[in-house]
């Protein structure tokens, strides 16, 4: 058997990064952020024969052939980039066709599809992002462990307080944000950004402090890998989105009103999510009127929702006095923009009130932070 393989090569990129940095005076850095917005991203690999940056979004940006590190006689693999325009940007390093994280990064991840890192440009002193950390008052991030009567298994929860919180007695309104399939509870704050951009909202004036509840979207088990239009696929996203409503509604709902000073009334309460996160969140948000006044959807795989079109179908004016919001957006290169216009169209026909936007950019997190941030501020008024 041929082991030059995978797990002798990546040790080998690591030990070697990791030994050059305790032998350096100045160790190897990667990623470095320039005052001009380049980034230089780099790797100790000695023995590798081509590097690369592995991201879709600084692909579609800069092209495959600026995304090559090239190797210098101490074998170190450079590529300077940009420069790019303030925001997160998460990437990966594909090592002779091994997709690994990058060994000096300080910001690694794991998700359910591999490792991957994230480098932030930030934006001017006198205009920072919305998604950058700023001196302002600072929520809190709980992750909250939870034995789940849906599954049988223990299961976690992250859970944001507002700013305030600890010393208010007040009750707070509660937003139920989902992740995409990918990922789990940990994304929409680790790579999502998610408590930062409420913390500089509720700064600003801009949205009603609140709780945000960000629940594991894969009770079912993980995410199948079977192809996209399989029916081993349909068949798990229908049981996963079943078993996930379950959860929600009996176990994470119950919970967070238990533990935490949350408003439990319909108009106290919003649900939305990204990707497979917006397909639960229509089909849950859309099923459950009674528990949700505020819907939305970013990117979401919006088909396949067939209990729901029968409760819009059955009575849109309903749907147009429950909801005091409901919102769907959707990039202009996201591979389910077709799914989200034939939504819509539905919605249309039907007479139900909603907004929808089509904005530029891919099924991208720069996207869904974006969409949060205006999301949020709608709510609870």
């Amino acid at each position: 058997m041929n082991v030059r393989p995978i797990a002798s090569t990546a040790f080998l990129f690591v030990c070697s990064a990791l030994c050059a940095s305790a032998a350096d005076e100045t160790p190897l850095r990667s990623p470095v952020v320039h005052d001009d917005g380049r980034v230089t991203i780099s790797l100790i690999a000695p023995k590798a024969e081509t590097v690369t940056i592995a991201s879709g979004e600084l692909q579609t940006l800069f092209g495959a052939d600026a995304l090559k590190l090239a190797k210098n006689d101490d074998g170190v693999w450079t590529a300077t980039i940009g420069p790019l325009k303030p925001g997160i940007y998460d990437y990966a390093l594909n090592v002779d066709g091994l997709r690994i994280s990058d060994p000096l990064s300080l910001h690694a991840m794991g998700n359910r599809t591999g490792t991957r890192d994230y480098l932030e440009v930030p934006g001017p002193k006198d205009a920072p992002r919305i998604d950058q950390w700023r001196d302002v008052p600072h929520g809190a991030v709980t992750q909250h462990w939870y034995q789940s009567k849906t599954t049988g298994t223990r299961r976690s929860v992250h859970v944001y307080t507002p700013p305030g919180y600890g010393t208010s007695t007040a009750k707070y309104p509660v937003v139920y944000l989902l992740h995409g399939s990918g990922d789990d509870d940990r994304h929409w704050t680790a790579l999502g950004q998610a408590n930062v951009i409420a913390d500089n909202l509720i700064a600003d004036g801009k949205a009603v402090p609140a709780i945000v509840v960000m629940p594991e979207g894969h009770p079912g088990g993980g995410p199948s890998r079977a192809p996209r239009e399989s029916e081993e696929r349909k068949n798990y996203s229908r049981n996963n989105r079943k078993l996930f409503a379950a959860d929600l509604l009996e176990d994470v709902i119950p919970l967070v009103e238990a533990n935490y000073r949350a408003k439990t009334d319909r108009a106290s309460r919003a649900i939305v999510g990204l990707s497979m996160g917006g397909q639960q969140s229509l089909d849950v948000g859309l099923n459950h009127l009674d528990k949700f006044a505020y819907v939305g959807s970013f990117s979401g795989a919006a088909n396949d929702l067939d209990a729901a079109h029968a409760k819009l179908s059955a009575d849109p004016q309903a749907f147009n006095d429950g909801l005091r919001v409901f919102w769907i957006g959707i990039g202009k290169d996201d591979f389910l923009l077709q799914f989200n216009r034939d939504f819509t169209t539905k919605l249309k026909e039907l007479g139900i009130k909603h907004d929808y936007e089509e904005t530029a950019g891919a099924h991208t997190w720069s996207v869904w932070r974006a969409y949060w941030a205006d999301f949020m501020p709608k709510l609870f008024r």
